[in-house]
């Protein structure tokens, strides 16, 4: 077994410096203050997906009092927060609690070895300068995600070299594109999709969200009144301790009669839909999913943003089979051709287990 500086030896190394292994971090430095650790990451920054994510409007579809710390309340207005507002919620954390101090930037963990004989850890990370750096350790967690950092799954869409224009995965989105008076094509209808349209639509010329299939999307309202009430009744920790397990029970509520009452669910989530977008628009074609509600994921729209760019005519839904791109846009298989000056891929991430070790 290799000799290892001591200043890399620890009682537990953390992979991940995002939301979990900030998380993970002050959990044990909390119960366990007296062990050693240290946090391995490979960027440079703080934040893990919520650094990486740069697209338009990006933001999470859960609320923050349940996605947030237990032990850090989240003090916004909004409870669905955008993407710069995490980050730095979780940059604040690591940050008040001292764990910024403990993070080793542009560390790749590319193998972890376990020794029975001698108990231990061995972790080898490459550094940027093509260099490496062995760690050990009695314990090792690991918070990387489980998506692929370095690449996005984008299938291969026939005519894809043809295209005049540019084709953009949300993962690696180009730093001030400018797409004002743009005719934009988001392919996809999914969670990153449905907060692209209506953010592109803003200033695109128009928008359309291309999908295959239809996804249910619900709307709800980006701040929780009864959170933010509770927050000006009671102490900070009390009115957030609150807050997250409403919420908590809500979802719970609400996924166990989806399955119980699936008809039901699915009527009164496509009843809303409509409210949304009137008696006039297909909303059985662009809204009504073959399956049952959480079978797949729901999508949250807050504050109706979606619905509100389609009933403006600023932004569009098609449901069609992609035929093969052509210099000027989309083929579809029905024959239709979808004018692009700009391609957006929103059509998902690949798995990546433990990091990819």
């Amino acid at each position: 077994m290799a000799v290892v500086e001591k200043e890399r030896h620890f009682d537990v190394l953390i992979v991940g410096a995002g939301l979990s292994g900030v998380g993970a971090a002050w959990h044990l430095s909390s119960t366990h203050p007296q062990k050693t650790y240290a946090i391995l990451e490979a960027r440079s920054a703080i934040g893990g997906t919520w650094d990486l994510f740069r697209y338009p409007g990006i933001r999470s579809d859960s609320d923050m009092y349940t996605l947030g710390y237990s032990f850090r309340p989240w003090k916004e207005a909004k409870a669905i927060a955008d993407g710069p507002a995490i980050r730095s919620y979780v940059a604040d954390t690591a940050r008040e609690a001292g764990i910024d101090q403990r993070i080793r930037f542009g560390r790749r963990v590319v193998s972890a070895d376990w020794s029975t004989e001698h108990a231990l850890w061995t972790v080898t990370t490459s550094l940027p300068d093509g260099g490496a750096e062995t760690y050990t350790c009695r314990f090792l967690m690991m918070c990387s995600g489980y998506y692929r950092y370095d690449a996005g799954h984008t299938p291969d869409f026939p005519g894809s070299s043809d295209f005049r224009g540019r084709i953009i995965h949300p993962q690696f989105w180009p730093e001030n594109l400018d797409y004002a008076g743009q005719n934009v094509v988001v392919i996809g209808s999914g969670a990153t999709a449905v907060t692209i349209v209506p953010e592109m639509a803003r200033t695109a010329a128009h928008v359309t969200m291309l999908q295959r299939s239809p996804t249910y999307v619900v709307s709800r309202p980006s701040s929780d009144p009864i959170a933010n009430a509770l927050r000006k009744m009671l102490p900070t920790r009390l009115a957030y301790s609150l807050a997250r397990w409403k919420n908590v029970l809500m979802g719970m509520y609400m996924f166990r009669a989806s399955r119980k009452r699936p008809e039901k669910v699915k009527s009164m989530l496509i009843d809303l839909v409509r409210k949304e977008l009137g008696d006039g628009y297909d909303v059985e074609t662009h809204f009504t999913p073959r399956y049952n509600p959480w079978t797949q994921r729901l999508c949250l729209v807050p504050d109706g943003d979606l619905f509100a760019s389609i009933r403006e005519g600023r932004a569009s839904v098609v449901t069609a089979e992609i035929d093969r791109f052509t210099p000027e846009g989309v083929r579809l298989k029905t024959g239709q051709t979808l004018p692009a000056d700009i391609i957006v891929t929103a059509t998902g991430l690949e798995l990546l287990f433990l990091g990819g070790m």
